[in-house]
């Protein structure tokens, strides 16, 4: 749970930059407050044996009918980020599931991995890379718009 989570929240920060609207230590902060919502939020949710149970709940989601993530608020008022400033897509929709991170811009469009995991190496693929050199190495196939 723990290489999932930290995968969705470095794609997380990582569109937050591209804004350039929050401060590097509110950012770090954010991110930090961010993993514990979400591993407290998990806990009880994550089945690895069968990673599709509680794929809704673990989905983090923003569009016009859910304008806020109830995580992404907590870690923003835990940070002192005011929530507009994260500068996200008007929809967007990520799944958290054991052993892989998806995302998807809109309704319509299909969805793109952001992380894979093996299970028996704990190894991370991933198809997006931010060009950024703190995030670990990554191969390059989806950028961020």
């Amino acid at each position: 749970m723990r290489n999932e989570i930290a995968a969705v929240v470095s794609f997380l920060k990582r569109l937050v930059k591209l804004k350039n609207k929050v401060e590097v230590e509110k950012m770090d902060l954010f991110a930090e407050r961010l993993t514990v919502a979400l591993q407290e939020k998990f806990e009880g949710h994550w089945v690895p044996e069968k990673p599709s149970k509680g794929q809704a709940y673990r989905c983090i989601r923003v569009n016009a009918f859910h304008k806020y993530d109830q995580e992404l608020l907590r870690a923003c008022s835990e940070s002192g980020v005011h929530y507009g400033d994260l500068g996200l897509p008007w929809e967007i929709t990520l799944w958290v599931d054991p052993g892989e991170v998806c995302g998807r811009y809109g309704e319509q469009n299909f969805h793109f991995s952001i992380a894979t995991f093996s299970s028996d190496k704990d190894e991370m693929t991933s198809d997006y890379h931010s060009g950024s050199s703190d995030e670990g190495s990554t191969r390059m196939v989806h950028k961020i718009p």
